[in-house]
């Protein structure tokens, strides 16, 4: 009898069963606020389809036999994440002023996607909001991956009375948490729009200037209710 060939994969699948986290919109999040904003702020928790990474660890030849630690990681180890499909089902639209720009996150791999999500929470796709420069590389199939995107959609007009309007587009700064985004587009999106009613969604706190609605928020409502 033949034995099994041990991969990274192999020694890895049950706790990568163990790890991931449930990907179920609806029995996840809490609804939606009846209240409609001029702005809405949004960072998906896009779904990788169980994409792993690994370092050098997870390199047969750098590990002999399997024997040390193999260091993996997915973004659904970290947090639940949805597909596209679930994603589309919210009703932004219902929260959407008839003028309204959204401002959505999206990694590189999910640009087509992301753009597709905002059409269908009803807004149109106009450009690139931010370029974060993370500062520090990952390893792409391609180029050295250092940059994340803020797109920027549309509904109607622009919300008007207008702020800032010198707020620049690449923000350098470097990765903290797992996911977290730098707090100067925060920031910058109040600057532009200082007096407009904002959320941001999928929120892991509450920033100065937007209602927050998320699943970290929602846990940290319950946390303070029982304390």
């Amino acid at each position: 009898m033949v034995s099994e060939i041990k991969t990274s994969y192999s020694v890895y699948n049950e706790e990568v069963k163990t790890r991931t986290q449930g990907r179920w919109l609806g029995n996840l999040f809490a609804p939606l606020p009846t209240k409609r904003y001029d702005i809405v702020y949004a960072d998906p928790p896009w779904h990788y389809n169980g994409k792993l990474q690994y370092d050098r660890s997870g390199v047969a030849e750098n590990n002999n036999g399997w024997q040390k630690p193999i260091f993996v990681s997915s973004a659904c180890f970290k947090y639940p994440t949805i597909v596209l499909e679930d994603l589309m089902t919210l009703p932004i639209q219902f929260i959407a002023k008839q003028d309204c720009l959204l401002f959505m996150w999206t990694t590189n791999p999910h640009l087509a996607q992301a753009i597709e999500l905002g059409t269908a929470w009803g807004f149109e796709y106009k450009t690139v909001a931010f370029v974060w420069n993370k500062m520090n590389h990952n390893p792409g199939h391609y180029t050295l991956s250092y940059c994340e995107l803020c797109l920027l959609f549309k509904r109607g007009r622009i919300p008007k009375p207008r702020g800032a309007r010198n707020v620049k587009q690449l923000i350098e700064a470097r990765r903290n948490g797992h996911s977290e985004k730098p707090i100067e587009v925060a920031e910058g999106i109040v600057k532009m729009f200082p007096s407009q009613s904002k959320i941001e969604l999928f929120a892991r706190d509450r920033k100065p200037g937007f209602d927050a609605w998320g699943l970290d928020i929602l846990n940290q409502d319950v946390e303070q209710c029982t304390q």
